[in-house]
């Protein structure tokens, strides 16, 4: 039986090599010099810091750059609201990854639904697609890959 997995996975050292080339980037620009702005991880987030809003929504930008540029996809990302207190304002960006439940359900339905004769099988925070044969295995990648869902999938583990 051949099959393959579907998953949603961040490589944290690209993530991390990815905030210090935004920070570079911060450090080295005429209008934050000296303003104290910068990226930071905390946990499963990254921290936006500064001094005014305005310079979050510049921010923004410079870290979608770098994510970018080191081959993360952008829907990793989840902006949360601007705090802003007393000369500082933060905004938290969640890094998303695993595949939820809601999402697993959606695709083994949609696997269901396209009548292909492969099984859809959720474990964990991942879905395992097995079937008899390999271009059966690519219909089902091809499915899924235009149903452009808002978490960033890899197909891995593919086996004959």
């Amino acid at each position: 039986m051949a099959s393959f997995d579907i998953k949603s996975e961040l490589d944290s050292h690209e993530v991390t090599n990815a905030v210090d080339q935004a920070n570079r980037v911060l450090q080295n620009r005429f209008d934050f010099k000296g303003t104290g702005a910068e990226f930071k991880i905390e946990d499963k987030n990254i921290l936006l810091s500064a001094k005014e809003e305005f310079q979050i929504h510049q921010m923004l930008p410079i870290l979608n750059e770098s994510i970018t540029k080191r081959g993360i996809d952008i829907k990793t990302l989840k902006a949360g609201e601007i705090e802003q207190a007393t000369g500082v304002a933060r905004q938290p960006i969640t890094l998303r990854q695993g595949i939820d439940k809601e999402l697993a359900k959606k695709i083994t339905s949609l696997v269901k639904q396209s009548k292909i004769k492969v099984q859809a099988a959720i474990q964990g925070d991942s879905v395992r697609i097995t079937g008899k044969k390999r271009d059966e295995l690519q219909q089902v990648i091809q499915i899924v890959k235009d149903q452009n869902y808002d978490m960033p999938l890899q197909f891995i583990n593919f086996r004959d």
